[in-house]
């Protein structure tokens, strides 16, 4: 064996070794609190070190086929989770000071990291199952660290009644699949597929795989587990929403052969996708509680992720999971001082209220940047999913825009605006040139689209076109009783969360550490 493969083999495998080790360290209990915290600290960084390693020495070799297997794709995900752990555990040791657990804290800490490491190493479905279980196992222990609270009980609850459900669907999929391919490997699947195309029994199993990525997700309607888990330390909603959520983001990539070759689960993740990074957003708006309005942030950017894997943009859905893992993770850890922030910010004036001629102006003069930049970038070689979803981007810069040209705003608002939108819209396509380049040849090109493709993006545009136009217009009705009536009912996720916790009655919410007593 040459010495380069070697070290890609080592370093591939070393990140999962290391936080497991810490993981143990910790849960032996004959380590300081302190010492723990250091462990914790040169374990995470030498983990950094070694994905980092394995991500540019990944073309060198294989690991064990069948079993576990390093790409690319997956070193670039191991490298961010294990740079999200090593900043979000520095921050946990100085955000506990003084609390009690913190060795149960640290263990469970390290098992969620090394978990996610065999997640995204996993080339067998049984490792790929019990890894994404013992994910969710170890999170009960982060998310019931303040076990006298009634709410981070009820949401840690909910939690795992979805993760059951999912391994249920996953372990469907599985057998489905290891029926028509006769073996367990997930490059045997993909070598499949590509030979012999895909047969309802694998239809049914990619089906089920998307139910399960929904329900790990936090989808509509199961979006309220992640919406309660606020009660947990900040830390923890920091490796939730930045990093563990986006797992199922990471499976539907891992499958892409499989997704390209099913038009109903593709049909699937448009429906449920837009509906849930409209209604995330829309909620999101109406939140006064800085927490709260980031978690359905993350439910509406988990929404749009899943949009564009319904696209077939699944280099796209890579990028946003990379964007969005290092925004949310930054916006959690930094939300103790938001508040400050926000009181810090001059205030010129009033804010400019646009009518529905400025509203109109302002859409139209997004669209014509939007498409000032696409002939810069040569948007006719894009494909017609990717140009969707850039106009459904200027949208939403779209109302920045309105702001600028109401009667009252004041002409550098106007300009600062539509330099915004010119700056968002160059760079979507920058970063899309981007994405594509360099995950040439490790992920496909979005296909040419079918009638069914045509009729969601053509869905998808209206949908989204409808509800940022009704946004803009939202300060001319905000007096009106009928507005002031939906503000309340969107305040409270039109009750959808209520109705699924009614669904729950009066289960038992026993915490892990409650449980073992």
């Amino acid at each position: 064996m040459s010495f380069l493969p070697l070290v890609y083999k080592i370093s591939a495998l070393a990140p999962l070794a290391l936080m497991a080790a810490v993981a143990l360290l910790a849960a032996l209990g004959r380590f300081s609190t302190a010492s723990l915290w250091q462990i914790l600290r040169v374990g995470s960084f030498a983990a950094l070190a070694m994905a980092v390693l394995a991500l540019f020495t990944s073309s060198l070799g294989a690991l064990w086929s069948g079993v576990v297997q390093a790409s690319a794709l997956s070193m670039v995900t191991a490298t961010l989770v294990q740079l999200l752990g090593t900043v979000i555990g520095g921050f946990s040791s100085r955000y506990l000071q003084g609390e009690r657990g913190q060795p149960r804290y640290i263990a469970a800490l390290a098992s969620v990291l090394a978990a996610v490491h065999l997640l995204v190493l996993a080339d067998h479905w049984l490792v790929l199952i019990g890894a994404w279980a013992f994910v969710g196992v170890a999170l009960q222990y982060l998310l019931c660290f303040y076990a006298d609270r009634p709410f981070a009980l009820l949401a840690a609850h909910k939690k795992r009644i979805a993760d059951r459900l999912a391994d249920v669907l996953l372990i469907i999929a599985a057998a489905l699949a290891w029926l028509e391919v006769g073996s367990g490997s997930l490059s045997a699947l993909r070598e499949h597929v590509l030979q012999h195309g895909i047969s309802p029994a694998l239809q049914v199993s990619a089906v089920a795989l998307v139910l399960a990525v929904i329900l790990r997700t936090a989808l509509l309607p199961v979006h309220g587990w992640l919406i309660q888990v606020m009660e947990a330390p900040t830390p923890v909603s920091a490796l939730l929403h930045a990093g563990v959520v986006n797992a199922g983001g990471y499976l539907l990539i891992r499958f892409v052969d499989v997704m390209l070759l099913s038009p109903l689960t593709l049909a699937m993740l448009v429906m449920i996708g837009a509906l849930t990074a409209i209604f995330g957003s829309l909620v999101m708006l109406t939140q006064s509680a800085v927490k709260t309005s980031l978690a359905w942030s993350t439910v509406a950017q988990m929404g749009f992720m899943i949009l564009q894997c319904g696209l077939t943009l699944f280099p796209v859905a890579l990028l946003h999971i990379i964007a969005h893992s290092l925004y949310k993770a930054h916006a959690f850890l930094s939300s103790g001082s938001a508040v400050e922030a926000t009181l810090a910010v001059r205030r010129p004036g009033p804010v400019a209220t646009p009518n529905v001629r400025a509203v109109l102006r302002a859409f139209l003069l997004a669209l014509v940047i939007y498409a000032l930049a696409g002939l810069a970038f040569g948007f006719w070689h894009k494909p017609p999913q990717a140009l969707a979803l850039g106009a459904i981007l200027i949208f939403g810069v779209a109302y920045l825009i309105a702001q600028g040209l109401a009667d009252a705003a004041p002409w550098q608002l106007t300009w600062r605006t539509s330099l915004i939108a010119t700056a968002a819209a160059v760079s979507y396509f920058a970063l899309q040139w981007a994405a594509y380049a360099l995950t040439a040849g490790v992920l496909p090109p979005a296909p040419e689209p079918g009638a069914l493709v045509w009729a969601l993006i053509i869905l998808s545009l209206l949908t989204f076109g409808f509800t940022a136009f009704a946004q803009s217009l939202f300060p001319l009705w905000a007096h009106h009783p009928a507005v002031a009536g939906l503000r309340v009912h969107l305040q409270n996720g039109l009750y959808v969360n209520a109705l699924f916790d009614r669904m729950l009655g009066n289960f038992n919410t026993v915490s892990p550490a409650q449980d073992r007593m």
